[in-house]
């Protein structure tokens, strides 16, 4: 705000620097910057931050890719990462499209936005639904990280089996019937759940539950691996390096994903940030105590997913719970979560990657804590939020509103994700799962035709170094030769050095 006086002989109406102005609701995109300065109604530190923490938000995307690509089989390894950084785009174009407007329109009912800023139009310096220290145009940037973060969550469900431009064409319709509505009834305040009451900072039923639900549903609708449930399909992540990149990628990306949701760089966004932290330690401790008391070894897969489930529990309640709780939202989070892994094996689904147990049921627990630990005095922080808190704060009916907005999420999700699939397999051309032949060759070489690791390649050198060596051999002799017994090699011994299990059986010909 303007400040006028004097300070120790200095005469403030007189520095250089741009006063913050309130809004004057000069027009819907903000006002004409020919006309006037549009920058006067906010400061230039939450932009910045706001900006910042967008960037942060990218850079998960990459990294779910790594923790996916990691843990599946090597031969469809790279096709995990392509989905996640495919899920960038296509959802960032349905963002500009209509996506923003069906979620965040100025003027959205109870359910889904209308398309008043379709194309982003009259979106700039007009302030944002989401909070007025940030203009409208800053805010799509953002949330439009957190439907691409989404979408990319959801479709590593495809893993190893599925087919990529069925997944693609998902992508861009799934963003538009099931993110941008759930995302609406929690987050613009128009919807239903925040008329409600309820409480979700930065994504508990948005993204994590949506996208949980959504690829157990997809999971469901491809059906199980091939060889699954016997000794043809190995579980063990075939590179355990990736998942720790993805898992740090996703680490330092959470806290734009969380602090960045204050839309403001004050106290509520530090302890955001805080929270945050301390969550995904103890769930990575949790987790890893856990497999350890089975497994008596101290594993870094465990420790990573555990990670990733005490960043899941605590991003609901990230903006509403005080610093000593995220303890109990990390070790819940990631012990619930572990125990979850089961309930595939129960329900009798491939859920290749167990994002419906990391992601759905974390989501889940993460929901039902903030009812329990929400506090009106840290949505305070930043000056403008007033909540009645949760059961800190005996507000005994926050429980119901958070059971109500996770299992709505969750269901819908789950209904909508088994429809769009049901009826994209029925069109010509767009059937979801991928070919034996597919399958077996890996959906790398399949679809991609590309490799994370290149033993195709390796095997051609070994080979013809191999058939090089033997002519050389075989040159100096005086009696004819067999080439397939060259140097009396088989050329097996050649393909078993070079290749691996995942490559079995597809080599190039000699």
């Amino acid at each position: 705000m303007a400040t006028s006086g004097t300070v120790e002989g200095i005469d403030l109406d007189n520095l250089n620097y741009i006063p913050k102005l309130p809004y004057n609701g000069t027009g819907d995109s903000g006002g004409n910057p020919l006309q006037h300065d549009l920058n006067v109604w906010y400061e230039a530190g939450d932009i910045a931050w706001t900006m910042m923490a967008t960037a942060l938000v990218m850079l998960m995307i990459p990294g779910v890719g790594f923790f996916y690509s990691g843990l599946a089989r090597r031969k469809s390894a790279l096709s995990l990462i392509w989905l996640s950084v495919m899920s960038a785009a296509i959802t960032s174009i349905q963002w500009f499209f209509w996506g923003y407007s069906l979620t965040f329109s100025h003027t959205a009912g109870p359910f889904i936005g209308d398309l008043a800023n379709f194309g982003f139009r009259g979106v700039l310096a007009r302030p944002s639904v989401g909070s007025d220290t940030v203009p409208d145009l800053m805010f799509a940037i953002y949330q439009g990280m957190f439907s691409a973060i989404t979408v990319a969550l959801a479709t590593g469900a495809v893993a190893e089996r599925g087919r990529m431009l069925p997944c693609v064409i998902f992508m861009f319709v799934w963003a538009t019937l099931i993110y941008d509505p759930i995302a609406c009834w929690s987050w613009n305040p128009s919807g239903w759940s925040n008329r409600m009451g309820g409480l979700d900072f930065a994504g508990g039923t948005p993204v994590h539950i949506a996208s949980g639900s959504a690829a157990l549903a997809y999971s469901v609708m491809l059906g199980k691996r091939r060889g699954h449930g016997t000794h043809e399909l190995n579980y063990r992540p075939h590179n355990v390096t990736h998942i720790v990149i993805g898992t740090v990628f996703l680490w330092v990306g959470w806290f734009g994903f969380n602090a960045g949701s204050a839309l403001s760089a004050n106290l509520r966004a530090i302890m955001a940030a805080a929270v945050t932290n301390l969550s995904a330690c103890i769930g990575g401790v949790t987790w890893c105590v856990l497999d350890y008391r089975l497994e008596r070894k101290w594993s870094t897969v465990g420790f990573c997913s555990g990670v990733v489930a005490g960043l899941v529990s605590i991003t609901p309640g990230s903006g509403y719970v005080p610093l000593w709780s995220a303890l109990i939202f990390g070790t819940l989070g990631a012990g619930l979560a572990n125990y979850a892994t089961k309930l595939k094996f129960l329900l009798r689904i491939d859920d290749a990657l167990d994002i419906f147990a990391v992601h759905g049921i974390g989501g889940l627990v993460g929901n039902i804590c903030t009812a329990f630990f929400a506090a009106d005095y840290i949505a305070a922080l930043d000056n403008t939020t007033v909540i009645k808190g949760g059961w800190l704060n005996r507000n005994w009916m926050q429980l119901v509103y958070q059971l109500a907005d996770s299992f709505a999420g969750g269901l819908y999700s789950f209904v909508g994700t088994c429809l769009i699939l049901f009826l994209l397999n029925m069109i010509p051309g767009l059937r979801l799962r991928a070919s034996e032949e597919a399958e077996i060759l890996g959906i790398d070489d399949a679809e991609i035709g590309e490799f994370a690791y290149d033993y195709v390649e390796l095997t051609r050198e070994v080979l013809n170094d191999v058939e090089n060596e033997a002519d050389s051999a075989y040159s100096s002799m005086a009696v004819p030769f067999n080439p397939v017994e060259k140097n009396h090699i088989p050329l097996m011994d050649a393909r078993t050095f070079a290749g691996s299990s995942s490559h079995k059986g597809h080599y190039p010909p000699t």
